[in-house]
């Protein structure tokens, strides 16, 4: 965190990194913070308890924290609540242990915040690597709000940061998700306040073997039909729901889809899609060709998708 002069004109901001054995990627993670050109940042560390030399990673930067802790905690969530309870910064964020920041992103997220004070959520874009740092994906958003959460247009969590007074208001993670934990407070948030979109990438996430979204892709259809259970039974809901009902079944069905996909189901993640089709077809068209893929996966297709997959990324890391 580099001093300044101006500190005391620049709001402080409160960044979390839960971890948990993520020492291959941790050092980044903690850089991408540390080397921001924002002047006035407090680091909090949330270790559930490492045993892969994560813990020794931490200490050699924890005259830099603001507070670290290393102790055994039921999950990311607890993790992160930890850090919220004892942030102080205006604004607040968290960067998971394989995730980290790009150059200037908490500068540009505390721009757009000062500029427009009825924001209560800030969101850039999200470039997806893998081990070696190769470029796999580049994940671009729009200008979405309250319906487009609903419909569950998944916005990358180390791009999105949050005014304080807001997410107190709608309250720290519920500790009883593990995987659409950041979606269904980004909807709470989204109750309380409008959200802002900034075309600029502002992380990066790793996709490797143990990341979540790999290697516990189930889980996160699991939680996409329990957000969606939670917002029909939550009043605050109610009248979005009236227009929006079966786009919000739809969205469910996709991502339902789109993680079993992933995880090799073809015939329930066809199923998904189909059903998703049939009650919106405008939320399930983007996505067409996996829903093909998905179809036709058992009869060979799939090596012809992830040759298209290896195409765009040859392209991005030429670009």
């Amino acid at each position: 965190m580099k001093a300044s002069s101006n500190m005391s004109e620049s709001p402080l901001v409160s960044i979390i990194t839960p971890s948990y054995n993520q020492a291959a990627f941790l050092e980044q993670t903690m850089h991408s913070v540390l080397e921001q050109d924002y002047p006035n940042i407090e680091y909090l560390v949330a270790d559930g308890g490492s045993d892969d030399g994560s813990v020794e990673i931490i200490k050699r930067y924890a005259d830099r924290l603001a507070w670290w802790v290393s102790e055994k905690d039921h999950g990311q969530a607890e993790a992160i609540n930890k850090g919220f309870s004892r942030a102080r910064g205006e604004y607040i964020a968290w960067v998971n242990s394989d995730d980290f920041y790009l150059p200037g992103a908490i500068s540009a997220a505390v721009k757009e915040f000062q500029q427009h004070p009825e924001v209560g959520l800030v969101f850039g874009d999200v470039k997806v690597v893998d081990k070696d740092e190769k470029i796999l994906n580049h994940l671009h958003y729009g200008n979405w709000g309250l319906a487009e959460l609903m419909t569950f247009h998944i916005i990358g969590q180390p791009a999105v940061f949050l005014r304080r007074s807001v997410l107190e208001k709608a309250g720290f993670l519920d500790e009883s998700y593990h995987f659409m934990l950041d979606h269904q407070l980004w909807l709470r948030v989204a109750l309380q306040s409008e959200m802002r979109y900034i075309p600029q990438l502002f992380a990066g996430a790793h996709y490797h073997e143990d990341c979540k979204n790999l290697a516990q892709a189930p889980g996160f259809a699991r939680e996409a039909y329990r957000v969606l259970e939670w917002m029909q039974k939550t009043s605050a809901f109610d009248e979005a729901m009236t227009s929006l009902a079966p786009y919000v079944k739809a969205g469910a069905e996709r991502i339902n889809g789109f993680y079993l996909l992933d995880d090799k189901q073809y015939r329930k993640s066809f199923l998904s899609y189909w059903r998703g089709f049939l009650l919106a077809p405008s939320i399930i068209l983007p996505e067409w060709y996996r829903m093909v893929f998905a179809f036709f996966a058992p009869l060979g297709l799939e090596r012809l998708r992830e040759r298209r997959i290896q195409n765009r990324r040859d392209r991005l890391n030429a670009a």
